[in-house]
């Protein structure tokens, strides 16, 4: 949704710097056995990519277990060995 990125500045510039590298999006899918998230997101701009959906593998398989399909997620992903991974997220509540 446009405008949903806009947030207040945060009160720290590194939390605000922090924040502005993570993606918005929604778990689709949670594959343990494949070590694979399926998450439908916004704009990854260190990556150049538009928003879509698409599957990802995970930095740390612990990762999954803390998610579940339809969690608001914010995530950052990066190009590792020439596959897209996430390295990161955490919930968006």
């Amino acid at each position: 949704m446009p405008g949903m990125s806009e947030k207040a500045p945060a009160a720290g510039a590194s939390d605000a710097a922090a924040a502005s590298d993570l993606t918005e999006g929604e778990v689709r899918k949670v594959d343990k056995d494949n070590k694979k998230l399926t998450i439908k997101h916004g704009p990854l701009k260190n990556l150049d990519m538009p928003g879509m959906t698409m599957v990802f593998g995970v930095k740390d398989d612990a990762m999954l277990d803390k998610l579940e399909t339809g969690a608001k997620v914010r995530f950052q992903a990066e190009k590792i060995d020439g596959k897209i991974v996430v390295t990161k997220i955490e919930s968006a509540r």
